[in-house]
């Protein structure tokens, strides 16, 4: 009987590859984008025609790349990022696979031109099917440009699956609006079929906000910052009359990176307990930065699913940060945060987490103040029992909005 399982030729194994990671024209703008960023770009120009489909191309003014580094970066597993496994428990970069070039280049027809600092003449490449069938010099500004065209041509079934332009259109905005957002101190633009739809000034988060969220919201936010040692919050939430019947506006950064996450979304919510309808959603921007060792960010094509070495803590923080910020602007009822400054004394959190730290972290009345009820804000039931008083902090463990326990993934 004859053998059954043969090597799959390089350009098919591409392709397959490359559907985990460009789905639509909005995977290779997030793509794009973020090796603009991490080029050390400005500014970022994004052009579009016909959704994506007919043309897709990111323009910076970043590092660049010399002829060897062009050739390669269309390599599968070929990147500037990291070195060894150890390295991807301290990653502080967008990317750091060396999937995103390889891939578009798979499925599509890919001419980039660019040129470092220090070079006379910048490399003018085209690939196709992911091989490389053209390389020469070429006289180009300082940085990096690459255009994508006609996404999936060599793969029909893919393109027939694409949606609408409208629609696509629609899911590169969200990519755009995300990295815009993460990045408020880089000039970014958004042009689609020759009219400009986004012209973004490098500014303050607050002002970015207001350019890609709307105008509405530049009276209507509250700063949220607080710093621990082993983490801080930053960014903004939306007072109780800016919440809305969808949660469109509610963005969650990690080390500047955009995440999904049900469970720290319930933290916020939790924090706006008896202040919104309950069908209502606030707005937020809030950034998490900690340890990249704390985080993996490796568990999804994407990069928008994570794993936080201690979630709970997590959560405790990003509940007391909205809390307190609610009541400094008088929004929320008065509470003794007196917790939030004694967070940052536990020596748990003063020095690197260790299982044995962690344990007795979670363990103190601190942190069992914030994943439980507290007795003391509950007053003795009356003979009728009545009970005169509400408890206002929410277990973490249970969605009080639902009656069922909160999930953590």
């Amino acid at each position: 009987m004859p053998d059954k399982i043969v090597l799959l030729p390089d350009n098919i194994a591409n392709q397959i590859a490359a559907g985990e990671v460009i789905q639509r024209p909005a995977s290779a703008v997030k793509e794009l984008l973020e090796n603009a960023v991490d080029a050390g770009a400005t500014e970022i120009r994004l052009i579009i025609r016909d959704a994506g489909k007919a043309l897709l191309q990111v323009v910076d003014n970043g590092s660049g790349m010399g002829e060897t580094d062009a050739r390669l970066c269309f390599e599968r597993h070929a990147t500037s990022k990291i070195r060894n496994i150890d390295d991807l428990f301290h990653i502080k970069t967008m990317g750091f696979r060396g999937e995103a070039l390889a891939s578009i280049a798979a499925v599509s027809q890919v001419e980039m031109k660019t040129r470092r600092a220090g070079d006379e003449a910048g490399i003018y490449i085209e690939v196709e099917n992911s091989a490389v069938t053209r390389l020469e010099p070429v006289a180009t500004a300082v940085g990096t440009s690459i255009a994508m065209k006609n996404l999936f041509f060599n793969v029909p079934a893919r393109r027939n699956f694409l949606k609408s332009n409208p629609a696509e259109m629609r899911h590169i905005v969200d990519e755009f609006t995300r990295v815009a957002m993460a990045f408020p101190q880089i000039l970014f633009t958004l042009t689609s079929n020759g009219q400009e739809l986004f012209h973004l000034e490098a500014g303050s988060l607050k002002q970015r906000i207001v350019q890609l969220l709307g105008n509405n919201y530049n009276a209507k936010l509250v700063t949220v910052n607080e710093e621990t040692d082993y983490l801080n919050i930053r960014g903004f939430s939306g007072k109780p009359d800016t919440a809305k019947k969808t949660r469109g506006d509610q963005y969650f950064f990690v080390n500047n990176r955009f995440i999904r996450s049900p469970y720290l979304n319930h933290a916020v919510m939790s924090a706006y307990q008896d202040m919104i309808p309950a069908d209502s959603f606030p707005m937020y921007v809030l950034f998490i930065d900690l340890d990249p060792a704390q985080v993996d960010v490796n568990v999804h094509p994407t990069k928008q699913e994570i794993k936080f070495e201690d979630e709970k803590i997590v959560y405790a923080f990003i509940q007391a940060a909205v809390k307190h910020a609610l009541a400094q602007f008088s929004i929320s009822p008065t509470l003794d945060f007196d917790l939030d400054s004694s967070i940052q004394q536990l020596p748990s959190i003063q020095q690197p987490f260790t299982e044995e730290k962690r344990s007795a972290a979670s363990s103190t009345s601190l942190f069992q103040g914030f994943t439980r009820k507290h007795q003391a804000h509950f007053i003795e039931a009356s003979p009728r029992g009545d009970s005169n008083w509400k408890d206002f902090y929410e277990s973490p463990l249970h969605d009080s909005r639902t009656g069922q326990p909160a999930s953590a993934g």
